[in-house]
């Protein structure tokens, strides 16, 4: 347990972290503290992953989103995130490049992991995504996509499928970034998740 590799960040590992997301040195190493004062073991489990998105989002249910989420960066689906799959994981969700977004984005929405989106699979996706909208902004939100099946509708209209039709990661990628609107659908406003970053680490 004396090395130092337990108490702190090793330097591989926080020139990785530095180089693939764009938080600072000072920033990764409050980031490990917390990390290691909420995960000893030195990886972190859904439900406290789900319980520090909760922490994010104390006027809503990030819970069904949180798991999403977390499966999206399970990469070796083991049932845990270890520290630098969590940092990448923040990283991807508020502040990350727009192709590794994007990417991560269709693995979000690839529930099963087969490859390609369903319809379904979006729903699912954004119904988690209206469980963190609270009621008066859901209030806000224009007619035609105020409840989750509407949303989910006018997203696969931008998408020019048809009912049962399927989305590649090359058909996904392209829309979004054709269609600004479709961007805007299929996300919970990033913005809305760094301010929460911000006002965690403050």
């Amino acid at each position: 347990m004396g090395n130092s590799k337990s108490c702190a960040l090793s330097k591989e590992l926080l020139e990785d972290l530095k180089l693939n997301t764009r938080y600072n040195e000072e920033e990764l190493s409050a980031w490990y503290k917390s990390f290691q004062k909420e995960c000893p073991s030195g990886r972190i489990t859904i439900e406290q992953f789900q319980t520090i998105y909760a922490s994010f989002f104390p006027d809503a249910d990030p819970k069904a989103y949180a798991q999403h989420v977390f499966r999206s960066f399970d990469t070796n689906n083991d049932g845990t995130l270890d520290f630098k799959e969590y940092i990448i994981a923040l990283h991807l969700t508020s502040t990350g490049k727009t192709v590794q977004k994007f990417e991560w984005a269709f693995s979000l929405y690839d529930v099963d992991g087969n490859g390609t989106i369903s319809k379904t699979e979006v729903l699912e996706i954004v119904m988690a995504i209206f469980k963190m909208i609270n009621a008066d902004d859901q209030e806000d939100l224009p007619e035609d996509e105020n409840t989750p099946e509407k949303r989910t509708d006018k997203i696969w209209d931008y998408f020019g499928k048809k009912e049962n039709d399927k989305l590649t990661e090359g058909e996904f990628i392209q829309g979004i970034t054709e269609n600004k609107e479709i961007l805007r659908l299929i996300q919970y406003e990033p913005q809305k998740v760094q301010d929460r970053l911000k006002e965690k680490k403050q």
